[in-house]
């Protein structure tokens, strides 16, 4: 096993996880809060992002590690592949980059960064419901287009996985 199947094995893991992680959010995380309050929704989120905007370790090392792992992949394909098999990491990564990273770069993140700079305590009912408005919708309609790209690049790696048989 040389360094570029290590880089695709440690790729694919990684994409999965982000897969696994968007998913978490999409089908559990933001439907159970959904249900909240508007205050507490706001407060809820917050502290969930509070965790990942803290710098947690292994978040990190997952999310940012996929994107570089796939880069590195994709570096090292020119001197293993040729023909579809290129062709299948350069897909993952350009749809990994427009989307899945420079969505979150773009609009996910800001928004995030927006709702911790609120005080939710200081928020009238009103002003709850909007800063919550302004955020929800949008934020859900660009992490569900994440989580489809992520599980796309996920399957795309496994399917190029189990067909290069590496292993």
């Amino acid at each position: 096993m040389n360094m570029f199947h290590i880089f695709l094995i440690t790729t694919a893991f990684l994409c999965t996880l982000v897969a696994g992680f968007l998913i978490a959010f999409s089908l559990v995380i933001m439907p159970g809060i959904r249900k909240l309050s508007d205050k507490e929704f706001l407060k809820t989120f917050k502290a969930i992002d509070r965790i990942i905007q803290d710098q947690q370790p292994l978040f990190i090392l997952i999310w940012l590690g996929s994107i570089l792992s796939l880069i590195i992949t994709a570096i090292l394909s020119f001197s293993e592949l040729e023909g579809i098999g290129l062709i299948t990491i350069f897909t993952a990564l350009i749809l990994n980059l427009f989307g899945v990273h420079i969505p979150t770069i773009v609009v996910n993140v800001p928004l995030n960064n927006k709702l911790q700079a609120l005080d939710v305590d200081a928020l009238n009912e009103e002003n709850a419901k909007t800063s919550r408005s302004n955020f929800e919708d949008r934020w859900n309609r660009w992490n569900i287009i994440r989580t489809y790209f992520s599980c796309i690049i996920s399957m795309l790696l496994l399917l190029f996985l189990f067909y290069y048989n590496i292993g």
